[in-house]
Parts: structure tokens; sequence; C-alpha cells
């Protein structure tokens, strides 16, 4: 008997089963929080409408700015200063032979959700999309407000240097931007890499930046700890519900506080720091941070496993965040396990944290690991039993594909609770990635209808309703309060 096949990205679309499509009816309205995003505030705040699918698609995209390199597409229609039109034919060329690759199904998500354009971007109906997109994002219904009341946006977490005025959050919490009153919580969230990583270029500097926006000299460890510890609560009084660290492997060397503070002052007079000595002031500052968070109730997120800028030639020729980072394999269990029982013996105990790796390598042990301290109450809060407290977070960057997203949540339900999941972010710069959402539940529903249909869990339509849901938005609502 012939199959019958579905149609291109239709209703059913990566929905195998019956089970699957009733759970994907149940949560595809559900209000979306993007607790991890990259999307500039200024933006926000202006209510950006953006020219054309030039500026929106391809401007601080990564993602695709790969991949057209690898179809030879010549610099000057990526990052360059080709026209836009140019530019976007020039996508539209990847776009064609992207089968299998999830910027395929993102890119025409986005045509369908935004645009109402249900066919494939091709060469020959690339002028017709191109008009026909470009005229509805000059309406307010593509505005960064429209788009966030068309998807339901309950909150987006941006990433913000604890040095950062929050000007621009304010400004929107207060309905006093341009953008005007918006239900949408836009949440500042504290990202301190650069007074963490004291062995790279410009810390000096940014130490002095600290200084400036915590109203403080910074001349030791302990000046360190205290501008960001003033800089949190500044952050906590603007809505901040998160921190978020980028980390290549988990730091952990405990070193006297002397050879600490020595390691601080080469730094500030701009000399060499080793690798160990560098880690042992990372773990230092790292503990004591988890501390603040704790005290906070602040979720720590910690991304790891990134190589940044392999290419040194195209990191000099267009600077960091253009394209050239990959996935790292060093080891992460023993640091990872070592620094977080460091954090959890400290007097406030370890806070809520997410662990997210940029390799599947480390799933199974970052899942394992986390595990062992499910058990520990909020000491700072005296409270037991938080639901979910250690995450493994969702499939990131180059995992957050069909693949990626089963194979984090098969390994998660395997050694933990998948129903405790605090489900997808974007993690993107893009206001045009929210249907990345209904992509991660459309997969969701598919995995879990796959273990009903198969005979590995109930046909309990409430309990699976409720699972589905609390996954895609109500965990993550709770989790980050």
């Amino acid at each position: 008997m012939e199959l019958e096949s579905k149609t291109f990205m239709g209703r059913d679309f990566l929905l195998e089963t019956k089970t699957a499509r009733d759970l994907y009816d149940e949560v595809k309205d559900e209000p979306i929080y993007d607790y991890h995003c990259h999307l500039i505030t200024s933006q926000i705040a202006e209510n950006k409408r953006f020219a054309d699918l030039t500026e929106v698609w391809l401007g601080g995209d990564h993602y695709k700015w790969r991949v057209m390199r690898a179809m030879g597409i010549d610099e000057s229609f990526i990052t360059g200063g080709a026209p836009a039109y140019e530019k976007f034919l020039a996508w539209t060329r990847t776009v064609e032979n992207l089968i299998g690759n999830p910027l395929y199904h993102w890119t025409h998500l986005e045509l369908q959700r935004y645009f109402g354009i249900y066919e494939s971007l091709t060469e020959k109906n690339a002028l017709r999309i191109w008009t026909t997109a470009n005229d509805l994002l000059r309406k307010p219904e593509l505005s960064v407000k429209g788009i966030f009341e068309k998807f339901k946006v309950y909150a987006v977490g941006t990433t913000d240097d604890p040095a950062d005025s929050l000007e621009y959050h304010a400004a929107i919490a207060e309905g006093k931007a341009p953008i005007g009153s918006i239900t949408t919580r836009v949440i500042p969230s504290y990202r301190p890499d650069k007074a963490l990583n004291i062995n790279l270029p410009g810390f000096a500097a940014y130490i002095k930046t600290l200084a400036g926006a915590s109203g403080a000299a910074i001349d030791s460890v302990a000046g360190v700890l205290a501008a960001l510890e003033k800089r949190l609560d500044f952050f906590v009084a603007r809505g901040c519900r998160a921190s978020d660290h980028a980390l290549e492997y988990p730091p952990f060397v405990i070193a006297p506080d002397g050879e600490i503070e020595k390691t601080f002052q080469d730094a500030l007079e701009g000399k060499a720091v080793s690798r160990e000595a560098a880690d042992a002031y990372k773990t230092k500052i790292l503990c004591a941070l988890a501390g603040f968070y704790a005290k906070r109730n602040i979720v720590m997120q910690l991304h790891l496993a990134s190589i940044r800028s392999v290419s040194g030639r195209m990191l000099e020729r267009l600077g960091p965040d253009t394209g050239y980072d990959g996935v790292h394999d060093r080891e992460q269990s023993a640091n990872l396990a070592a620094l977080l029982d460091r954090m959890d013996r400290a007097d406030s105990g370890l806070p809520k944290t997410i662990l997210y790796t940029l390799n599947p390598k480390d799933y199974y042990p970052l899942a394992t690991i986390m595990g062992g301290f499910q058990d520990n109450c909020c000491k700072a809060e005296n409270r037991q039993g938080i639901r979910g407290k250690m995450q493994l977070g969702s499939a990131w960057w180059f995992c957050d594909h069909r693949d990626g997203m089963e194979e984090q949540m098969r390994i998660l339900a395997n050694v933990g609770v998948l129903p405790v999941f605090v489900g997808m972010l974007t993690d993107s710069r893009s206001f045009l990635s929210y249907p990345r959402h209904e992509y991660f539940r459309r997969i969701l529903c598919n995995l879990i209808g796959r273990w009903v249909e198969n005979g590995e869990y109930p046909s309990d339509s409430d309990k699976l309703r409720e699972i589905v849901r609390n996954i895609s938005f109500g965990n993550a609502k709770e989790y980050f309060g």
C-alpha cells in the first residue's frame, strides 16, 4: 500500500501520530517565556520596525552567515556592503540547498507565521516574496510590540553586562519608551563574564568600567565582589530573575587568597596570567556569585563547551560573534562536580541552576551530576523541595534542531524527570525567532506521542496535557518566578 505524503510544512509538520497532533493542539497557543535571548533592548524600547527582510533576517544572524559561506557566497553579500535585495537573493539561493537543516524549517515557519506565505522560497518567487514581506514589515502588526502581541510573548530575558545602565529596561517597564505600555515583561539577565575573564585582553579596562558603574574604586578581589554584588542588587531591582555565564569549561582550582590577590594585581598591570591562576580567580568569583544568587533567588545559567573564534584571520577581519565559533570537546565532569559541590557547601547553598552544553557528549554526565544536587533545599530562603531545581538546559546553538532536541529530552527522561523541564529558549538576536518555540513544541509532542502510541506510557489525556503545557510554558513561569 502506498503511503500518503504530507503537505509541505502543513498542519501535521513533525507530528507523526494522532496523540502528537492532539497534544500539539493543546499547547500551540500557550504563551512564550523566552527566558534567555540576545535581543537588543534599545530596539524593543523604540518599537523598531524593520526596513526589509534582509535587515530582519540577515542582520547579526551568524547561523545564516555560516551556511552562506559554505555555499561559496562572497562576504560582501553576507556581512559586507552589497545591496539589500542582492543579499536576500544570496540567502534565497542558500535556502534552496538546506535540505535537512533546521534553518530551512525556521525560514519557512517565519514566512508562514509572520507573512502568511506558505510556498517554499526559491529564486523564481524571491522578488514576489520580498515585496509581499516588506510591505507587511511596514505595518504596526510587525513592529516589535506587534510581534510580542502576535506570539503571546509573556517575557523575554535579555543578556546584560553588570555595568549596563539598564536605562532601556527602565523606560520599557515605566511605559516611557516609544513602545509604550506592553504586557511582555522585558527582564535583564546578569552576565558578568568580563569580570571573570582575567586572562583575556581588556580585563583591566573592564574593571575600571565596572568601578565606574558601582561608584567605588576596585583595587582588590574583595572590591570586585563588592561591585558585582552591588550591581546585582541594581539588576534585581529592575526585575532580574537569572544570571548567565559563558564558560569554555567549569574552572576549579583552590588557591590561597594571597595568591589570587597577586594574580588580580598582575592582571591590572597588564601582566600575563597563567591558566591555573586564572582558574583559581574564576573559582573564587563564581562561588561567591553563586551565594549572591542563592540569597536573591536568582537562577544561575552555565553555558559550557564552546570554542570561540577558531579563525584568527576572520576574527581580525570581522571581529567576534560572526560565525566562526565551534563545539569544544574538553572534559567537563570532574571540575563541574567539584565546583557545584563547593557552592553547595557554602552558607547560602547552591542556587537554582541550568546547565547547558554545546557538545552532546556531555548530556549524560551533566544530567547525572545535576541529579546529585536536586535534594538540596535553598538554604538562603530556608525552602525545601524546589521542583526541578537543577535543570539540563535545552539543546543549544548548534544542537537546537530536531535531532538535538530529541536527544536532550530523551536523556533527561532517561536519567531525570522530563515533566519538570523548563523547556525552550531562542538564544536569538532576531525578533523573527518565536516560531522556534512552535518547532520545539511540535518535537516535544511528537516524542511523547510516540512513547504513548508505542505503549510506553498510558494514554491519559489529562496527565499528558499537563506535561506538555508545563514544559511549553508553565514550568518556566514557576521556575523563574
